[in-house]
């Protein structure tokens, strides 16, 4: 292992000299030593640690999904699948189940941070997590959401938020909140390239000037209103809307009217595609948590965690884990040797 450390030495001193003479042909190390380089490599590369950031790459990657691809799928009928992330192990683990679409959602103020409500939430903690996700997927299609506060001042602040979120954020586009009134907002934005995925209907961050979370466009009236925004959206160069907590027969009706996909959150299945919030949907949670009626567990997370963590607990205490299959093993004239040096320290 020295002499071939000591020749990939010589051979990386090769090439600086030959740099440093100009000669061209000399630029790289002799064959030889090109040879006897890639063991020394291999073993400096050797991990021992288990938090590998992607594991193994898929065998067969799933084809990047963009913007034309979703369009496309609109044309056909076909249904876009969306859901939220807010770390790298949650976009993994979408990005490899197949979703088209990855929300990194406000809501992980409260799923991820522990906050009260998405109000909260700061663009730089907002620009954290979608670098995070970011890294996650690489095939999905990223929204960042712009957090409360950091575009309703005028449409030259949201597009400055935005482009953090594209530069910083690594996301491919954006979502916010609003219908009629945030339209100019979304033309800016979309008129310097960035995607918009507008949001209408039950507005989250405009929780305190609804009422609280209520179902909108339950009257002739408010449906017209929710209709208006989707269309006034659609003007202003969204993508697709988010079309959040409205009756299933209205819901069906805008989709219809709209040119551009929706993407339906309590708002029936006649929507465009569908979006869930990934730890509401993977029962993360502790029972006894309320969730919006419109959410479909469709797996429990918490238990099995509680019972695994529990597990290791136990094994713990009664000096079960770790078993020898999880140590690494010494030579034994190596543990003599080391038990006589230091028996008298």
């Amino acid at each position: 292992m020295q002499r071939l450390s000591t020749t990939l030495v010589s051979a990386r001193s090769c090439a600086t000299l030959a740099r440093v003479a100009g000669c061209a042909k000399a630029t790289r190390p002799p064959a030889k030593f090109q040879r006897l380089s890639a063991p020394v490599l291999q073993n400096e590369q050797k991990r021992y640690s288990s938090h590998s950031p992607m594991g193994t790459a898929s065998a067969n990657p799933r084809k990047k999904v963009t913007i034309g691809t979703l369009r496309s799928m609109h044309r056909k009928g076909e249904p876009i699948s969306m859901i939220t992330a807010h770390d790298f192990p949650s976009a993994h683990v979408a990005d490899a189940a197949g979703m088209d679409m990855i929300l990194v959602g406000d809501s992980l103020a409260m799923v991820a941070m522990g906050m009260e409500d998405t109000s909260e939430v700061l663009v730089e903690e907002m620009l954290l997590h979608c670098r995070s996700v970011a890294r996650g997927a690489k095939s999905s299609f990223i929204i960042g959401d712009l957090p409360m506060g950091s575009y309703e001042i005028d449409p030259a602040q949201a597009l400055q938020t935005a482009i953090r979120f594209i530069k910083e954020g690594r996301v491919h586009g954006v979502k916010l909140e609003g219908g009629k009134e945030m339209a100019p907002t979304i033309k800016k934005i979309t008129s310097a390239g960035i995607p918009v995925l507008a949001h209408i209907g039950l507005t989250p961050q405009r929780s305190n000037a609804l009422g609280g979370f209520r179902v909108q466009g339950k009257t002739a009236m408010g449906a017209v209103s929710v209709l208006e925004d989707a269309l006034a959206v659609q003007e202003a160069g969204a993508f697709a809307t988010v079309l959040e907590a409205v009756p299933a027969e209205i819901g069906e009706v805008i989709t219809k009217k709209l040119k551009i996909p929706t993407i339906g959150i309590g708002a029936g299945n006649a929507t465009s595609g569908q979006v869930l919030v990934q730890i509401d949907m993977t029962g993360n949670f502790p029972p006894g948590r309320f969730i919006p009626k419109f959410v479909k567990k469709y797996g429990d997370v918490w238990t099995e965690s509680m019972k695994a963590i529990e597990n290791y607990r136990d094994e713990v205490k009664g000096r079960q884990f770790p078993a020898k299959e999880h140590t690494y093993p010494i030579a034994k004239e190596e543990l003599e040797m080391f038990v006589e040096k230091v028996k008298d320290l």
